[in-house]
C-alpha cells in the first residue's frame, strides 16, 4: 500500500544531498515520457482519484502527507492525464491545500527541494496573484539555500518567471486552450507559433 513516505521516495529518491536529488530526478520531473506517464498511472492513479474525492484529507495532518497530497493532485495528474482536461481537474483543490499550508507554515517543515513542489502548483495557476506569489516564494527559497545550491534554485526562479510573463500577458496559458476547448485569440495564436510558448 502506498503511503506519503513511499510517494515522496518515488518523487525525490533517497539521496540526502539536494543537489544530487535535483540532478537524479530531473528527467522524472521535467521530461515528457510515455513510459513514465504509464508508470505513474499504474502505480498511483487510484490514490490520485481518492485524493481528488477528498478521501485522503487526513494526510494534511503532517508536512509529508501534505506534500504527498500536493504531488498526487498537481504533478501526477499532469502525467496520467496528459493533454486532457482531467490533467487540471484538481487544480482548485490543490491550490487551497497549498495556501492552507503556507498560512500555517507547514511548508517550512520540508527540505528546500521538497518546498519547491509545495510552491510549483502556484506556477501552474492561471491567476496573476498566484504567479506573483510563486515567484516571490521561489526567490526567497533560492536566497535561503546553501551557496552551492543557489544556481539550481535560481534556475527554478527563472522558469517561474517565464510562466508569470505568459499569465501576466494573457491571463491564462494559451497552450491549454485546445485541451480545455477554449478559443484562442489572434494574439494567442501568433504566440503559440513561437518557441517556448508551451510547457
Amino acid at each position: 500500500m502506498e503511503t506519503p513516505a513511499s510517494i515522496l521516495e518515488f518523487w525525490f529518491g533517497t539521496a540526502a544531498d539536494q543537489a544530487v536529488v535535483a540532478e537524479a530526478q530531473s528527467s522524472l520531473w521535467w521530461s515528457k515520457n510515455e513510459a513514465t506517464d504509464r508508470l505513474i498511472q499504474q502505480r498511483f492513479e487510484p490514490l490520485v482519484v481518492a485524493a481528488g474525492q477528498g478521501k485522503l484529507d487526513d494526510w494534511l495532518a503532517s508536512a509529508t502527507g501534505h506534500l504527498a497530497l500536493i504531488l498526487l493532485t498537481d504533478q501526477f495528474p499532469r502525467n496520467i492525464y496528459r493533454d486532457t482536461p482531467q490533467a487540471f481537474a484538481s487544480d482548485d483543490r490543490v491550490r487551497h491545500w497549498c495556501k492552507q499550508g503556507l498560512e500555517t507554515g507547514r511548508d517550512r517543515e520540508l527540505r528546500p527541494i521538497e518546498r519547491l513542489f509545495f510552491y510549483l502548483l502556484l506556477e501552474h495557476s492561471e491567476d496573476r496573484a498566484d504567479q506573483q506569489r510563486c515567484v516571490a516564494l521561489l526567490r526567497q527559497l533560492a536566497a535561503e539555500v546553501a551557496p552551492r545550491l543557489q544556481p539550481t534554485f535560481e534556475n527554478f526562479v527563472d522558469f517561474a518567471l517565464r510562466h508569470q510573463v505568459i499569465v501576466e500577458r494573457f491571463g491564462r496559458f494559451p497552450h491549454r486552450n485546445a485541451i480545455l476547448g477554449r478559443q484562442s485569440t489572434p494574439e494567442e495564436q501568433e504566440f503559440l507559433q513561437q518557441p517556448g510558448s508551451s510547457f
